[in-house]
């Protein structure tokens, strides 16, 4: 990749190392300079740009990143769309992150240009948080570079994945000594409960008895089956002949390890009888907050249980005790971890089709379908968390329609007022926890899922990608993304002009978005359009190739 100072004569087709501004001329850094970008750049008095220029050799960074996260992802992994050279995965499934951290070590280190960043191995994870990103730090990363990271990533399972917990039935036995109130050990079982429970198991057998190696051997023997069985003693285990684990064996199990380099938590006891694990649990397990317990618990219910090996390798980060460096854990402030953007996609589908005469050309059935059926597929197709269609003219048809597909409708009574009305409508219907939304048009059946999820994956009002505009041959085009600081702005709007009137007032907060598809642009509003793309609609559904007689 050629980086530096070229004149203008061979500046077509390079990517601008730095924003530029000249009068009315704004060019953003990262655009790639078209041959019209050029003549405006000489009609500017420019003679020569900084940029990056790239050869054969090279991949540019966002089919780079793409590749290397898709072939680092595992299972339950998702791989969002990707944006200057970035790429993030997140979770689809509750569990435990699991990585090969030689492989994750071995793809950072092929070349400067490749960079993987990570959540720690064995990190519990919700659906939707950040796992991991890929990023291209300059404009491309060499061709050599990238296929080496496919090659590592594809010598094993995927060195990124999620492990979902499964829904263990967990059973618990607590030993007593004369004098213990029974109010101690049922908070012991609400509390082991609620933590079975946010796993997605259930606590499904209890039992009390003597603190008594004879005792408690039999009610070892005595308990029904579960997938996992817990022993909370009412005295801590000091020695692996102490009387939980001499009772354990005398029911028949085996002591595999105990003790572990995790505090709170260093009392606890690895056991199995037959082939169900067993765990003796140390004191701190009867509180609720974080224990080395909870860090064996996990890693059973995601169906990779510790052996000794594992659990003396928790050392490292196993300090959860209270200390002066770590308060926040323990004050009950819990940050957010990084998380897919929620964003909604609105589809505005309230029109009059005033251009149309007597049809409603969102009713006009093209391949068997609703023209409007377009724009809701692309939408539930993307990456947005949810879908909403805003009726207006003949909403009850347009709903009907729609009816078999997961979308909220809202009616928008006042479209006849125009676009802003319908804006308004279903903005007022967004969820609160969403943070952006993006306006569709339901008269444009050509704009894909994919473009969709390229504004999704852009949008970052931290770096001040709030409004996501794609753009094509050098013209904004439809839908767009707007965060949710402007909701505000776009439902005080009137008329029917919709809010890309704002994007003039919010110029520093705007990131353009290339894409290749043309469909951004089009739209059907006049019966000869709608004639046309029906007509083209039905060709390109006659020659595409029968997903029945593929590779016979």
């Amino acid at each position: 990749m050629f980086f530096g100072p070229l004149p203008l004569s061979d500046a077509e087709g390079a990517i601008l190392a730095h924003s530029l501004r000249l009068g009315a001329l704004a060019f953003k850094k990262g655009r790639r300079l078209s041959a019209a970008d050029v003549v405006a750049l000489r009609d500017a008095g420019v003679g020569e740009v900084i940029a990056a220029k790239l050869t054969d050799a090279d991949i540019a960074e966002d089919a780079a990143a793409t590749r290397i996260a898709a072939a680092v992802a595992g299972a339950d992994v998702q791989v969002a769309a990707a944006f200057t050279g970035r790429v993030n995965l997140f979770a689809e499934a509750r569990g435990l992150l699991r990585l090969d951290p030689a492989r994750i070590d071995a793809v950072n280190a092929i070349d400067e240009s490749v960079t993987i960043a990570t959540l720690p191995d064995y990190a519990p994870v919700e659906p939707g948080q950040m796992l991991a990103t890929v990023k291209i730090i300059p404009f491309a990363a060499p061709a050599a570079a990238v296929e080496q990271a496919e090659r590592l990533a594809a010598d094993g399972p995927a060195p990124l994945a999620v492990l979902p917990y499964r829904p263990l039935s967990v059973a618990l036995i607590q030993t007593r000594l004369p004098g213990v109130k029974d109010s101690v050990l049922d908070k012991t079982v609400a509390v082991t409960r609620e933590r079975v429970e946010a796993l997605g198991g259930s606590l499904a057998h209890e039992a009390r008895c003597a603190h008594e190696e004879g005792a408690l051997a039999d009610q070892i023997a005595a308990m029904p089956s579960a997938d996992l069985l817990l022993i909370a003693g009412a005295s801590a285990i000091t020695d692996r002949r102490d009387v939980l684990p001499a009772a354990i064996e005398r029911a028949g199990g085996v002591v595999e390890h105990f003790g572990m380099p995790v505090d709170p938590g260093n009392l606890l006891l690895l056991a199995r009888r037959g082939d169900r694990p067993v765990l003796g649990l140390p004191g701190c397990a009867r509180s609720p907050k974080l224990n080395g317990f909870d860090w064996v618990l996990q890693r059973i219910a995601a169906g990779v249980p510790p052996g000794r090996a594992e659990v003396m390798r928790m050392g490292i980060g196993g300090l959860l005790a209270e200390i002066p460096t770590r308060p926040l854990p323990r004050a009950g402030v819990a940050a957010q971890p990084p998380r897919a953007p929620r964003v909604t996609a609105l589809v505005l589908a309230a029109g009059r089709s005033s251009r149309m005469g007597p049809t409603n050309k969102l009713l006009a059935e093209v391949n068997g379908a609703p023209l409007v059926a377009r724009a809701v597929d692309a939408a539930l197709a993307s990456q947005a968390a949810n879908v909403i269609v805003v009726t207006g003219h003949q909403g009850e048809s347009v709903a009907r329609a729609l009816a078999d597909r997961p979308v909220t409708f809202v009616h928008n009574p006042a479209f006849a007022e125009g676009l802003s009305s319908s804006l308004r409508a279903g903005l007022a219907a967004v969820p609160s926890e969403s943070d952006a939304v993006i306006v569709c048009l339901g008269d444009m059946p050509r704009v894909a899922s994919a473009v969709i999820d390229r504004l999704i994956a852009a949008y970052s009002p931290l770096e001040g990608r709030a409004i996501c505009v794609p753009t094509a041959h050098g013209k904004q085009g439809n839908p767009v993304l707007w965060d949710r600081a402007f909701f505000t702005e776009m439902a005080a709007l009137s008329g029917d002009a919709g809010a890309k009137r704002l994007i003039g007032q919010h110029a520093d907060r705007l990131c353009e978005v290339a894409v290749e598809d043309a469909g951004i642009l089009y739209d059907v509003d006049t019966p000869d359009l709608l004639a046309r793309f029906t007509e083209t609609a039905s060709q390109e559904r006659v020659s595409a190739p029968d997903p029945a007689s593929a590779g016979s």
